[in-house]
């Protein structure tokens, strides 16, 4: 959605500490090779010294957090991410509004400056955008898989939206206008002000939206994702993984820091698709002690990454999740 990862907040980016220590003791998945195009709105302000917004303002570098995005990923997959850039694109200027509208450093720091009063509607034009870097043409003869696009608080980014014929809603509604590219793509939108937890907080919901689609037809203990998901502030005594937003022991919105112990099945989810290992207490030492990237680098880590399929699913999720053009 085009929610609070693209709004402001008062302070930037905390560095990104190392990453947990991950169950290495499991086969190796598929790996998939996904190649980038990333796009940079990083205007030069000519009257603050020449410096980039990003650079003014004090936030992170994009090249820096790309890079701990890709190697957070490939560490939680057990290596089936394997991300490249293969383009990247820095340009000086802001991406332009659904209605036409484009802030140049006057008007965004304006905005800036007195605290609010940014731009409505605030969405980005995608399909200009894409066009500008002939992405429908990129991405149909094989030559990238993926667009990352970077840039400031309100740029008018969703953090993941499908685009292409037979997408599926990724946290967005697929992107209206792609339906002629006969191959999916995921287009994701981060945010420079934030840090690299946020990046993984947009592939986490991109993980949700996509699963969901997956089972969307089981029903009841067949919904394996639904399984996956639980929490014991929503189902008692029965925590399993968790959500993004939820840790096993998460009692609202973001509360990867509870302190409480309960039981837990995650170390299941390790062993799929066999299911039998038993609760034990987890509380929030498991995933990062309370630290937004590490947990959802443990949650990732446990999602089911071997082969074979049951009940019609592959089991390793990744594959629908970084591939959605070859399986969904």
């Amino acid at each position: 959605m085009l929610d609070w990862l693209f709004g402001r907040r008062e302070s930037g980016g905390e560095e990104a500490r190392p990453g947990p220590l991950l169950r290495e003791d499991r086969p190796a998945p598929e790996q998939h090779r996904l190649r980038v195009a990333m796009i940079v709105h990083d205007p030069v302000l000519e009257r603050a010294g020449g410096r980039r917004l990003h650079a003014h303002f004090g936030w992170n570098d994009p090249d820096a957090l790309a890079a701990q995005y890709i190697a957070d990923l490939r560490q939680c997959s057990g290596g089936a991410a394997q991300y490249e850039i293969v383009e990247r694109h820095v340009v000086d200027g802001y991406p332009v509004k659904v209605d036409g509208f484009r802030y140049d450093d006057a008007s965004y720091l304006a905005c800036w400056d007195r605290r609010g009063g940014f731009h409505q509607p605030d969405a980005a034009d995608y399909t200009r955008l894409l066009a500008e870097f002939d992405v429908t043409a990129k991405v149909l003869r094989g030559a990238i898989d993926e667009v990352w696009l970077f840039a400031f608080p309100y740029a008018g980014y969703y953090e993941s939206q499908m685009a292409g014929a037979g997408a599926v809603w990724c946290n967005a509604p697929p992107l209206g206008g792609s339906e002629g590219c006969g191959r999916r793509f995921v287009v994701m939108g981060f945010n420079y002000e934030r840090d690299a937890g946020c990046m993984l907080e947009n592939f986490g919901h991109r993980v949700e939206s996509i699963m969901a689609h997956v089972y969307a037809g089981r029903r009841g203990e067949r919904n394996l994702w639904e399984r996956f998901t639980r929490y014991d502030q929503s189902h008692p005594g029965r925590a399993e993984c968790g959500n993004v937003h939820f840790a096993p022991s998460s009692q609202r919105d973001y509360d990867w820091g509870n302190p409480r112990a309960v039981p837990c099945r995650a170390d299941a989810w390790y062993q799929f698709p066999d299911l039998a290992a038993p609760a034990r207490p987890m509380g929030l030492a498991e995933w990062g002690g309370g630290d937004m990237r590490l947990h959802h680098m443990w949650w990732l880590d446990h999602l089911p990454r071997v082969p074979g399929a049951t009940d019609g699913v592959r089991n390793s999720w990744w594959d629908y999740v970084l591939r959605p053009d070859r399986f969904l």
